[in-house]
């Protein structure tokens, strides 16, 4: 029997238990980075995007970026190993319990075989304090960079930081 997908109230409950502290803000469900930047004000901190993808191996990788960083699969899949391409929604939900529009690294929580490969943007990790939803996206939670890798590492994972930017 498989275990159910945590909730974004299992995402707080954790950052709890870590002692991470965020600040949580609800909002109108934002399903892309134009409709953040429409919707969220002065919303303090990095705002970030995030990419579920896959190679030909069936390999999984969860990218996350600042939200303006350009990023091109071809480039960034010589750097992976692999050719990328966007996973479907079935395997968003598959692998992280989530639905397109909720894509963050906090959703590793559902990932409890460590299949996916979380990489962070060297940039985005250099800012103070970014923002994420929490397995939902009317919610989001800014946090520090550092305890987002924290966050990570607890859930099972080691993410890698990679320099996504044009040098």
């Amino acid at each position: 029997m498989t275990q159910p997908m945590h909730t974004p109230e299992d995402v707080l409950a954790r950052l709890d238990a870590l002692a991470i502290s965020y600040t949580l803000h609800r909002h109108l469900p934002l399903r892309t980075v134009a409709d953040s930047k429409a919707l969220r004000g002065d919303l303090p901190g990095g705002h970030c995007k995030n990419l579920f993808l896959r190679d030909r191996k069936g390999r999984m990788w969860l990218v996350s970026t600042l939200e303006d960083q350009p990023i091109d699969l071809k480039t960034l899949g010589a750097q992976l190993g692999g050719r990328l391409s966007f996973a479907s929604a079935e395997r968003l939900l598959n692998y992280l319990g989530i639905l397109p529009g909720a894509v963050s690294p906090l959703a590793v929580i559902n990932d409890r075989t460590q299949a996916v490969t979380v990489i962070l943007d060297a940039a985005m990790m250099a800012v103070g304090m970014l923002n994420f939803h929490p397995l939902s996206n009317e919610l989001t939670v800014t946090l520090a960079a550092a305890d987002l890798e924290r966050f990570i590492v607890d859930c099972g994972h080691q993410p890698e930081t990679l320099s996504l930017g044009s040098e």
